[in-house]
C-alpha cells in the first residue's frame, strides 16, 4: 500500500508524536522512511552580510543533520529502514519536489493546531496538503501521543459529500482500514449554513437527506465488500463542527477526507471543510486530492 513514506522534519522538540506515527506506519506497511530536513533560504534577518548568512545556514544545516540522524537512530531500534537528506530552499516546494523525484507514496507532516477556528496549520503543511498529488497524513504536534507500540487504528472516519475527491479519499481510507482491521464510520453532513432547513420545504429536506444517504451507502457498500464493519450517519449542521464532534465522540483514530469537494444542493464544500477539520482535529487526518 505504502512502500515509501516521506517525513519532513525540523529541529523542534515537539515532533516526537509525528515521528512515532510515521515509524508505526512504516512498520505496519513495511515501508522505507525518507527523513527530510529543509534549510529555508531567504529567512535570514535583513542586513546581514554574506559571511553571517553563510554561518547561519551552516548552523541550520548542522541542526538538520542532527535531527534526521536522531530519527534514523530511533528507526533503527524498530528495524525500520530509513534514508535521510538535508536540502536548502523553500520548504513546501522542496517537500513536493522530493516526493515527486523519489516516487514517495505517502507524506506525513505535523500540524501546529489548537482548538479554535482561526488557528493556522503551519504554512508548510498547509501548502503541501493543498498541492500534493499523493496522500498526506497530517498529525497534530503533541507531547502526549502514545509510543509506537501503543498506537492503534480501530476506528476510521470517512466523511463524504459524494464528490470525486471524496470517493478518492474513501478508497484510501478503506484501504487503510482494511490494512489495520479497523471499523469504518461514514458521515454525511447536510450543511445548515447553506440551507435554512426551517424554511426549506419537506420535499427538499427529504431530497437532501436522500442524497446524503446515497453518498454514504456508496462508501459503505465498498467497505462491506472488503469485509469491514461499517456504520453510516446523515447529520445536519455546520459541516466541520459536526465532523469533529462525530470523530471525537467515536474516539476516531484517523479521518480520511478529500481536499476538494462539491457545493450546492447535494452536500457541503468538502474542500473548505477539510481545511477546518485539519486545523482542529485531535487525531491524524489523511487527505487526498
Amino acid at each position: 500500500m505504502y512502500s515509501t513514506i516521506l517525513l519532513p522534519i525540523d529541529d523542534g522538540g515537539d515532533a516526537d508524536g509525528v515521528i512515532d506515527r510515521t515509524l508505526e506506519f512504516a512498520r505496519r506497511f513495511d515501508a522505507t522512511v525518507h527523513v527530510l530536513s529543509v534549510v529555508e533560504t531567504g529567512a535570514e534577518p535583513v542586513g546581514l552580510d554574506q559571511q553571517a548568512r553563510d554561518e547561519l545556514r551552516g548552523r541550520a544545516e548542522k541542526r538538520g543533520r542532527q535531527a534526521t540522524a536522531r530519527v534514523q537512530e530511533r528507526a533503527a531500534e524498530l528495524d525500520v529502514e530509513t534514508t535521510r537528506a538535508v536540502r536548502e530552499g523553500t520548504p513546501h516546494e522542496l517537500v513536493l519536489e522530493y516526493a515527486e523525484n523519489e516516487g514517495v507514496d505517502l507524506i506525513v507532516m505535523g500540524t501546529r493546531t489548537r482548538d479554535g477556528p482561526s488557528v493556522g496549520l503551519g504554512s508548510t503543511t498547509e501548502r503541501v496538503v493543498a498541492r500534493a498529488d499523493r496522500p498526506v497524513i497530517a498529525v497534530r504536534l503533541e507531547n502526549d501521543t502514545p509510543g509506537v507500540d501503543e498506537i492503534s487504528y480501530d476506528r476510521v472516519v470517512i466523511p463524504t459529500d459524494g464528490s470525486d475527491a471524496a470517493e478518492r479519499a474513501a478508497e484510501r481510507g478503506l484501504e487503510f482500514a482494511e490494512a489495520c482491521g479497523a471499523s469504518v464510520y461514514v458521515p454525511y453532513v447536510v450543511d445548515t449554513t447553506s440551507y435554512d432547513l426551517e424554511e426549506t420545504s419537506r420535499s427538499m429536506v427529504g431530497l437532501l437527506k436522500q442524497g446524503g444517504q446515497n453518498a454514504v451507502e456508496g462508501v459503505a457498500e465498498d467497505a462491506r465488500e472488503r469485509g469491514l464493519s461499517v456504520k453510516t450517519d446523515v447529520l445536519r449542521g455546520v459541516p466541520d463542527e459536526e465532523l469533529l464532534e462525530y470523530a471525537d465522540g467515536l474516539e476516531g483514530d484517523l479521518i480520511a477526507m478529500g481536499t476538494r469537494g462539491r457545493g450546492g444542493a447535494t452536500g457541503d464544500l468538502l474542500g473548505s471543510t477539510t481545511d477546518r477539520v485539519l486545523r482542529r482535529a485531535h487525531c491524524p487526518v489523511l487527505t487526498v486530492r
